[in-house]
């Protein structure tokens, strides 16, 4: 009885052990737009993206490190400026690619930088306190969204270019 129960666990463990492996190698089969669209959290994001027409840009070959508000941090925005921003299409642009460096920069890289240039041209200040990485006061709550064009850092607000 006792190896039966303990065949069992045994294969248990292998179909989940199995189960992750699946999972991880199908981890960055999707593009930047395609995660954050499957993701559910940056339907702001997403809407703000096809309105400035960077779809396209963000799906191609890159690679690119985008770090990503997600709807909370759009909606600690002022009230009617998201809107604001859907038609105003030339900042909204300047506002996404602020939040876009060109090269896959993964979370143990940013861990070494103190700015990074961004897609806009301007730089973000970036900053290690207690142990959280924040990004121009933003902080970084979810790291290494690993994607086939890049890399997904998501962040607790929206960052404004200067």
């Amino acid at each position: 009885m006792k190896n039966k129960i303990f065949g069992i666990t045994i294969l248990a463990v292998a179909v989940i052990i199995l189960g992750s492996a699946h999972l991880n190698a199908n981890m960055g089969e999707k593009t930047i737009v395609e995660t954050a669209i499957a993701a559910g959290s940056f339907n702001t994001l997403v809407t703000a993206v096809k309105a400035a027409g960077l779809v396209e840009t963000l799906s191609s070959e890159g690679p690119f490190t985008v770090f990503a508000p997600t709807d909370d941090a759009f909606s600690k925005l002022p009230a009617g400026t998201i809107e604001a921003l859907l038609q105003d299409k030339e900042k909204l642009t300047a506002i996404l690619t602020y939040h876009v460096v060109s090269g896959k920069v993964m979370a143990a890289d940013v861990l070494n930088l103190t700015s990074a240039k961004t897609v806009n041209g301007q730089s973000i200040t970036i900053k290690v306190m207690d142990g959280t990485v924040m990004v121009n006061g933003a902080k970084v709550i979810k790291t290494d969204i690993v994607c086939s064009n890049g890399v997904i850092h998501v962040i607790d607000a929206v960052i404004l270019p200067k």
